[in-house]
């Protein structure tokens, strides 16, 4: 599809624009690095289009604060101060998601995951955000944390204009149907096949 040229009009009885304001699903999977990369590069351009943008880390530590993290909280409290840009929320899995932090770590992952897949069920039936960035999701379902059934149906059934996007390795092949966008990372080499480990400015 070069310079964005659709190879041919589907014959959906839509216009061009009613196409063009459906929400999208889209899945960034694979073994290869920049799956987050590339949903948080979206999650900036839904920013500038002044989109609520909820992020929602379901593995990573909360311990470990990423760069993009503190990027989109400075974006964040750029539009509360100047109405710039979008509202912007972030939630990561760890002791506790961010809304509801707990003393110490959590051994019950299972459950956390579970509390924020509700949480999310919530903020999509009230369209509290304009493009939703799961990362990591395709890890609690494939454990089992989650109900795929349930996440498929969620989503294929939320109202309004809200962009989904989902990150993580092995994604379920049902998800993959699912969705409108799909991208697989092909890992062709990496510095941590020769030993190299993460890198300020690269890893986070």
């Amino acid at each position: 599809m070069p310079e964005g040229r659709i190879e041919a009009a589907p014959d959906d009885g839509l216009t061009t624009r009613q196409r063009r304001l459906r929400p999208q699903l889209i899945v960034h999977t694979g073994n290869g690095k920049g799956k987050s990369t590339a949903a948080f590069g979206l999650a900036l351009r839904g920013w500038n289009q002044g989109w609520s943008v909820g992020v929602f880390q379901f593995v990573k530590s909360a311990k470990w604060r990423i760069g993009e993290q503190t990027a989109f909280e400075t974006l964040a409290e750029l539009h509360d101060q100047t109405g710039r840009g979008g509202p912007v929320e972030w939630h990561k899995m760890g002791a506790g998601w961010s809304w509801s932090r707990k003393a110490g770590d959590t051994a019950d992952h299972a459950a956390e995951a579970a509390e924020g897949w509700q949480e999310i069920k919530r903020r999509l039936a009230r369209e509290a955000h304009g493009l939703y960035v799961l990362d990591e999701f395709t890890y609690p379902m494939a454990w089992g944390w989650v109900d795929v059934e349930d996440v498929l149906d969620t989503l294929l059934n939320r109202p309004g204009t809200q962009h989904v996007i989902i990150t993580g390795r092995r994604a379920d092949p049902r998800l993959l149907e699912a969705a409108t966008l799909v991208t697989e990372m092909t890992m062709v080499k990496h510095p941590f096949q020769s030993g190299q480990k993460g890198q300020r400015g690269i890893e986070w």
